[in-house]
């Protein structure tokens, strides 16, 4: 019984920000792995950034470095993506996901296959 929930999706301009959130239900994370991953149509579902609950390493794909922040809340069992400086080209559906405890490390969670996946929320980048 776990469930992710993304919200905070939205429209907005070219050179905004939004915070998405993950919201974790069924059992709290303490050394979980969350990942953002976004899918724009017509294109392959890419990895966006990612975290390790314990210790909050991050990782984060080229495309987005610089603008994109990942942290999480252990009290709220949240994990968050805050993205600044938006781009036309960001706008996608957002997933989030997550994966059971282990021995990997942050910088190899994009090609993990995780446990469990959110339903996604749409942003929308306008120009």
């Amino acid at each position: 019984q776990v469930q992710l929930v993304e919200s905070g999706g939205g429209l907005v301009q070219a050179g905004g920000s939004l915070r998405l959130s993950c919201a974790a239900s069924g059992r709290t994370f303490s050394r979980w792995g969350v990942g953002w991953f976004r899918q724009a149509p017509g294109k392959e579902r890419e990895f966006v950034a990612a975290i390790r609950w314990s210790g909050g390493s991050t990782y984060f794909a080229d495309s987005v470095k610089g603008r994109f922040t990942i942290s999480r809340d252990s009290a709220k069992n949240t994990v968050y993506l805050q993205m600044n400086s938006l781009k036309p080209e960001d706008t996608a559906v957002y997933y989030c996901a997550a994966k059971r405890p282990g021995d990997y490390v942050v910088t190899k969670m994009p090609r993990l296959k995780y446990d469990y996946w959110g339903q996604g929320t749409q942003v929308t980048v306008s120009s």
